[in-house]
């Protein structure tokens, strides 16, 4: 399989659970044998994953806008310092209006709900998160949800009125 799995338990339980495991992921990740965290780390990831792939919306956006050629953009940004998983894989996407969903604005939506929770119920504050899922709400709002979750980018292109060069002219 091609799952991660992110889990806790006893070395006794990880070894009965092998076969299993092997059968469904490529990486299996045993985080100690406190029951709950990993979801704890999962959780974590997706504060991550969700920050990224709005960051990086934001970041296209805004270089499109400022008259940057988009795929220029693409690739000085997946050749440098600020490039992240997210941006490349999410706005390689954007660039063909390839929005058929490989995990979908909901998703994020949801997940970082999660994050939010966990976070107020350990009085931590995570303002980045609460944008990010701020931003993906909105485009779940203009009927976005169930698009790819880079096309969170559809938020600054209704606000801005910027053209996606993947989007089909009328």
């Amino acid at each position: 399989g091609e799952m991660t799995v992110m889990g806790a338990g006893s070395e006794a339980a990880f070894a009965k659970a092998a076969p299993v495991f092997d059968a469904i992921a490529t990486k299996v990740w045993r985080l100690g044998s406190e029951i709950g965290i990993g979801a704890t780390v999962k959780v974590v990831h997706q504060l991550l994953a969700g920050v990224h792939i709005a960051a990086a919306a934001e970041a296209m956006a805004l270089g499109i806008r400022a008259g940057a050629d988009p795929q220029a953009l693409y690739d000085v940004v997946t050749s440098a310092a600020g490039n992240s998983w997210m941006f490349e894989n999410r706005m390689a996407r954007v660039l063909t209006g390839d929005d058929a969903p490989r995990s979908a604005v909901d998703i994020f939506v949801k997940d970082l709900g999660l994050v939010n929770d966990m976070a107020r119920g350990l009085n931590f504050p995570v303002p980045l998160a609460a944008q990010a899922q701020q931003l993906f709400t909105a485009a779940r709002a203009m009927g976005q949800g169930g698009a790819d979750d880079g096309f969170v980018i559809r938020v600054w292109q209704a606000i801005t009125g910027i053209d996606l060069p993947g989007d089909k002219k009328a």
